[in-house]
């Protein structure tokens, strides 16, 4: 390709509001152009690192057994309904693009498409015979996120792929989960991540269990933890662990008011009730679909709100409003506490709130803290589960060792459905005994956009992007200095034709512009390697050659760079 001839100019400043390095690359090198808030048109060279993406990741589906077809971006109301998601994905989060059409019917553009290949599966299975089924799709998905941000990393339009397994029994979602646990890994090594598979909330999707694959970087949106001694990894959403316990009292002694005016935050008030910051409580208040719930945890934790939100059956969890918290307790914000609040207030307990003798906790009054309390005697034994926000240096829960952290951005997501979508859509089949049985699903999701943006934060510098040559736009940035000469033109235009020859993907800047310029917009493009032919170089037969990657320069004869970037693509493809 010409670059004389490209779409996609490059942009000196760095475009306001952007807030990670690939957002502002991206639109600084010339791979995106924003339409609108979260909606981005894909220039020419991004849109061959997404179709070498959508490649690997075909490859690596059809290896794992799945079988690719498209399907509507467009979606009724009444498939929607009949899972059971359409008030949660409309009134609830709200994400849904959804509208009337001129016959009056209500329609939606696909954020996700469990409902559709349940209904497509439903028609082609009526018995084991017709089972297992896997099918994936690769197709662009909209959210009506209400902060896009990060380019490419939250965005309202996005390039997804999504597979859907279909199954008999258990024994065949484990198989297939496996297959697709094994295929994401594959992927992620044959783009070059560094990435961890973590445990996973499931969410609005569903299901009993779900992994995320997270490349590792430090603008990522998401928090994982993982074991300084085993495997253990999850999202701090999902993430369980230990805390160390401490000698309890012998014996209780009587719950008393103390006053501490203005002491709110577990420091300065456990040091001025002269206890360990363990025996405090927080309490927090939140509404949960019109339930109010009252959830407490140790002073030294803080409240997963996802995971009280799932102990909930999902519905949407809010802090309650500072006159709603008054209201309720009687008391300013930062004194409630579980003795005398309303009845039907829903109390909840962390469990490392149990076994503790002669705790603390609000009072119910502003400036007051309830000391000396113990369940059984001050008050009744809440529901206790795991509501605590796993944190670094927590225990490990599976062996002694700590719980390291690390920021991630999420590219990919695979859940074990079970019956969910099966049951409330009807997707039956009848086994060998003739009994009608539901199907089994899986579904299993990459953000293929994503991934791009993923990429470059993994690895770029201050001068630009640094493609891995697998997923690179072009091979390699052909550089002709001072094209006015003649026989620099002739011996570039050459040169050009012969790495075309060589089936060498090549962007030669045929532009007349300065060296600098022609440089200064290389290395913000970002091709894994750069040949400069110049009159200097031709005199010698040579042509100067630079991977990307490294700092220096070196002058070698074409056959040799041609060889060299040979040499390149194939370690990127054995990787």
């Amino acid at each position: 390709m010409r670059q004389s001839r490209h779409v996609g100019k490059t942009l000196r400043e760095v475009p306001k509001d952007t807030q990670t390095a690939a957002h502002a690359l991206m639109l600084r090198a010339g791979y995106i152009r924003q339409l609108s808030a979260g909606v981005y048109t894909y220039l020419p060279l991004l849109h061959r690192t997404l179709n070498k993406i959508s490649q690997i990741v075909r490859e690596e589906m059809a290896a794992a057994g799945s079988e690719e077809l498209l399907m509507p971006a467009l979606q009724s109301q009444e498939l929607w309904v009949e899972s059971g998601r359409w008030e949660r994905y409309t009134a609830v989060d709200g994400i849904m693009f959804a509208f009337k059409d001129r016959r009056g019917s209500t329609a939606c553009l696909g954020p996700t498409h469990e409902e559709v290949v349940t209904d497509i599966l439903r028609q082609e299975i009526k018995s084991y015979k017709d089972l297992p089924r896997n099918v994936f799709q690769i197709q662009t998905k909209f959210r009506d996120e209400i902060r896009p941000r990060f380019g490419l990393m939250r965005a309202r339009e996005f390039i997804m792929k999504d597979a859907y397994s279909f199954d008999p029994d258990e024994a065949g979602l484990e198989a297939a989960y496996e297959a697709m646990r094994l295929a994401y890994h594959r992927i992620c090594r044959r783009i070059g991540f560094q990435y961890r598979a973590v445990e996973a909330d499931s969410g609005a999707i569903g299901g009993s269990g779900s992994q995320e694959f997270m490349v590792l970087a430090d603008t990522g949106e998401d928090v994982i933890l993982f074991c300084d001694r085993c495997d253990f990894a999850a999202n701090q959403e999902q993430a369980s662990s230990r805390l160390e316990e401490f000698p309890q009292d012998a014996e209780m002694r009587p719950m008393e008011a103390a006053l501490g005016e203005g002491l709110i935050g577990v420091e300065p008030l456990a040091k001025f009730l002269e206890i360990p910051v363990w025996k405090t409580t927080k309490t927090l208040l939140y509404d949960s679909g019109g339930q109010m719930v009252a959830v407490m945890v140790r002073g030294d934790c803080d409240v997963n709100e996802v995971k009280v939100a799932n102990h909930l059956g999902g519905a949407p969890l809010r802090l309650a409003a500072p006159e709603r918290i008054r209201e309720m307790t009687g008391a300013e914000v930062g004194y409630a506490g579980p003795i005398g609040l309303p009845a039907g207030v829903r109390i909840l307990a962390d469990r490392y709130v149990d076994g503790r003798v002669n705790f603390e906790c609000g009072a119910n009054r502003t400036n007051y803290h309830n000391i000396n309390v113990n369940f059984g005697r001050d008050l009744p034994r809440p529901e206790f589960g795991d509501f605590k926000l796993a944190r670094q240096g927590d225990q490990c829960p599976r062996c002694a060792g700590r719980l390291q952290a690390a920021r991630g951005i999420e590219v990919g997501h695979i859940f074990k459905l079970g019956t969910k979508y099966s049951e409330a859509m009807s997707c039956r089949y009848l086994d060998a005994q003739g009994q009608s049985r539901p199907v089994i699903m899986g579904c299993y999701g990459i953000g293929v956009s994503r991934m791009a943006a993923a990429c470059i934060e993994q690895n770029h510098d201050d001068r630009g992007i640094i493609w891995p040559p697998q997923i690179a736009p072009y091979h390699v940035h052909l550089i002709g200095l001072n094209l006015e000469d003649p026989v620099v033109r002739e011996g570039a235009e050459s040169i050009y034709q012969r790495l075309q020859q060589e089936r060498i993907e090549v962007l030669f800047d045929d532009r007349p512009l300065r060296a600098g310029e022609k440089f200064s917009d290389a290395d913000l493009i970002g091709l894994p390697a750069r040949i400069t032919v110049s009159k200097r170089t031709l005199e010698k037969g040579q042509v100067e050659f630079k991977r990307r990657a490294e700092g220096q320069a070196v002058q070698v004869g074409l056959d040799e760079a041609i060889e060299r970037i040979r040499q390149m693509c194939a370690a990127s493809t054995d990787s």
